[in-house]
């Protein structure tokens, strides 16, 4: 069985219960729990009201909740309401972040992940 590359979640789509990704994962719809993914992009009008944890996350949306990010890049577009850990951050101008930013995390093993998702 091969592994995708990535999933998508569209915009039409709102979800219930935790996200657990092997791969990258786009999100442009709404998600009411917990992620936990290789790497995550998020688009301007999606929500996350859940904690994120990933390797890599570019964030353009709305996100209510604690994000674990080894490489974080926060969008101009982008609105958080939570404490951020990272190792890597690009924050653009406009982007609003309400919440403690603290540098050094525990890395996201890819590998248990995809247990996980088995």
């Amino acid at each position: 069985m091969t592994t995708p590359t990535f999933s998508v979640l569209g915009a039409d789509l709102a979800v219930k219960g935790d996200i657990t990704a092997g791969a990258e994962l786009h999100i442009d719809g709404q998600v009411e729990g917990d992620i936990t993914c290789a790497g995550l992009v998020q688009g301007e009008a999606s929500i996350i009201c859940g904690a994120i944890r990933a390797q890599t996350a570019r964030l353009a949306g709305t996100v209510r909740g604690g994000i674990e990010v080894g490489q974080l890049v926060v969008l101009k577009t982008a609105r958080i309401e939570g404490d951020v850990k990272y190792d890597a951050l690009t924050i653009e101008q406009g982007a609003q972040i309400d919440g403690k930013l603290t540098h050094g995390i525990e890395p996201v093993d890819s590998e248990n992940t995809l247990a996980l998702v088995n």
